[in-house]
């Protein structure tokens, strides 16, 4: 990987959902603006504050995708993640910008 990208396999995508009242929400739902969770397998040596195995909340629009030994992977910057999943601490609340 070169300066600052990251290697991102998305994670599942959702089927059908079901919203807070119990209505069941189609996988063909047209919605707005979603972004996606995935984990980083590889990031560069500029990357500064996302390790590998972390697991990254980005938008999957107008991204780079690569396919590698049958697998597809998201290639980003680091400046395109929004939040990164903690999951090792008792004390913070699960998410952090």
């Amino acid at each position: 990987m070169l300066h600052d990208r990251l290697l991102v396999r998305p994670g599942k995508e959702p089927g059908e959902r079901t919203s807070s009242a119990g209505i069941l929400i189609p996988a063909t739902a047209a919605v707005g603006k979603r972004l996606a969770w995935g984990a980083v397998t590889a990031a560069g040596p500029l990357v500064r504050q996302v390790e590998i195995g972390d697991s990254i909340l980005y938008d999957p629009q107008d991204l780079a995708e690569v396919e590698l030994e049958g697998t597809a992977y998201v290639l980003l910057r680091e400046r395109d993640v929004h939040a990164i999943a903690e999951s090792d601490t008792d004390e913070a609340t699960g998410l952090y910008l």
